[in-house]
C-alpha cells in the first residue's frame, strides 16, 4: 500500500462527496484521476484489502433492526449452512472464526418483528440455534493512516 492508497483510504471515511462524478472531485483533491481512483479501490476491494465499499446506514434511526448473530456450526456442515444462511437477504454478511461459535453474521431487517422472524427461519431451515447479540452501545473506531 503506498501512500496515495493511505490517502484515498483516508479521504474516504470521511469526505466522500455526494456528486455526479464523486472520484472525479476527490481526484482534485488527491492530485490523482477520477480513473485511477477507481481503479485503486476497487484493487484495494479485489485484493482484500478492503471489504466493503459503500455506504453505511443506521437501520435502527430508520426504524429497522440489526444484530450480530453467531452459530456452532458442526465443521462437515459448514459450506452447506453458509449458503442456507446467506440464501437470506436480511443477512449483511457472514463470517467463519475460529471459535466454538464458528459462523457469525448481521442481521439487518426492517422491524425488531422481522428479526426475530428471520432468527427463527435460520433455525428451522438449519436446525442450529442462533444466538442473538443485539448492540448495547455503539462504539466507532476509524481506520486512519499517517500522510
Amino acid at each position: 500500500m503506498d501512500q496515495l492508497d493511505k490517502n484515498i483510504i483516508n479521504t474516504l471515511q470521511h469526505d466522500f462527496p455526494i456528486c455526479e462524478r464523486p472520484f472525479a472531485q476527490l481526484a482534485e483533491t488527491l492530485n490523482s484521476t477520477e480513473d485511477e481512483l477507481i481503479r485503486r479501490v476497487q484493487s484495494m476491494l479485489d485484493s482484500g484489502l478492503l471489504t466493503r465499499f459503500g455506504p453505511m446506514y443506521n437501520a435502527v434511526n430508520m426504524g429497522g433492526a440489526l444484530s450480530l448473530c453467531a452459530m456452532k456450526v458442526p465443521e462437515d456442515r459448514f459450506d452447506e449452512v453458509t449458503e442456507q444462511v446467506n440464501a437470506f437477504p436480511e443477512v449483511a454478511h457472514n463470517y467463519q472464526r475460529d471459535h466454538e461459535m464458528n459462523m457469525w453474521f448481521v442481521l439487518a431487517t426492517e422491524t425488531q418483528q422481522d428479526l426475530e422472524n428471520t432468527l427463527d427461519a435460520i433455525e428451522n431451515t438449519t436446525g442450529i440455534s442462533v444466538y442473538n447479540m443485539p448492540k448495547q452501545k455503539e462504539f466507532f473506531v476509524g481506520l486512519h493512516f499517517q500522510a
